[in-house]
Formats: C-alpha cells, structure tokens, sequence
C-alpha cells in the first residue's frame, strides 16, 4: 500500500497544482472520483492491464466509458498515466488529491462507526467536539457495524480512536495475556 501511494504522489500533486492554478479544485475532484470509480470496476482494471493493449487503447477505453463527462486536461491525464502503466493507481491518485484540497479547504473527512446509528444531537455534538480537537471543519460520514456491541471508532486521516466495546474487551484479553 505504501508503495502504491509513493508512485501516486507526484500524479496527485501534479493534477492538484493543476486544479489550484486553474481554480478548478471542485472540477477535478468530479473527474478524478468518476475516472477511480471506473477503474476499480473489475471488469474495467482487467482491461487497464492486458498485455494485447496498447496503452493508447487502454487509455482510450477508460475515456470511453466515462463519455463526455471528462475534460480535456483530464483525459490528458489518462493518457500519461497509460503510457506509463499507472492506470491502476487512479484510486489512490484520488485519495491523495482529496487530502491535499481538504488541507487547502482546513477541512478533513472523518468516519464515525458505531454499533448503532448516531442521532442527529450525537452527531452534530461530535462534529462539534471533533472540529474543536483537530481545529478543522470536519466533514462527517456515520457508518453502523453491530459487531462493535457499543461505542465508535473514529477515523480522521491518520488518527483513529477506538471508544469501541470490542476495542476495549480486545485491549482488556491482551493486558491478560501479557
């Protein structure tokens, strides 16, 4: 994984530059999520890779499939990172060109898991308590897992605290343990 997002980086730094120069943050963020979406298609990332293809025709077959949803600058894109065999990193060119606008915009995208759906009260309190902690504005999904039996998982980037009952009890085992 961490090599994967080395070769991503100067991609993702390289269209972020781009879009910042360009004021069109919100516009590569549109292509970039449509062109990952397609790639990670399984059908799509076999095509992405097979050896008979030229990488203008993997290229072009990637463009296809979007339409006319793409601009100029990225397709040009598509074409650089299929001459030089990148096309399967476009999920993590992704996630790399998120990071970066979401530092710009003093923003970071945080994933809350509970065993059970938070209220909308419990949401806007640890959105609040979460923007406070990280001084950024915070832009929160909710996901439910039952397995964790009570509490959350947070993950904010690199931070992840685990308030989770599992958690805990899996903490508790290995203090035992040792």
């Amino acid at each position: 994984m961490a090599e994967l997002t080395t070769l991503a980086r100067p991609y993702a730094k390289a269209v972020f530059a781009e879009a910042e120069e360009k004021k069109s943050l919100d516009a590569w963020s549109d292509d970039l999520a449509l062109l990952s979406t397609y790639a990670s298609d399984a059908e799509m990332a076999k095509l992405l890779v097979h050896p008979s293809l030229t990488a203008a025709q993997q290229a072009q077959a990637l463009i296809d499939v979007c339409g006319e949803k793409l601009n100029d600058a990225a397709k040009n894109l598509v074409h650089v990172l299929a001459e030089n065999k990148r096309l399967t990193l476009l999920t993590e060119i992704t996630a790399l060109y998120e990071e970066l606008k979401a530092q710009l915009q003093n923003a970071v995208d945080v994933v809350v898991t509970s065993a059970y759906a938070l209220t909308e009260t419990q949401s806007n309190k640890l959105a609040q308590a979460l923007k406070a902690k990280l001084q950024r504005d915070v832009r929160m999904t909710s996901e439910v897992d039952e397995s964790l039996i009570g509490g959350a998982i947070i993950r904010a980037g690199d931070l992840v605290i685990d308030g989770s009952l599992t958690g805990k009890l899996s903490k508790l085992a290995e203090a035992m343990k040792s």
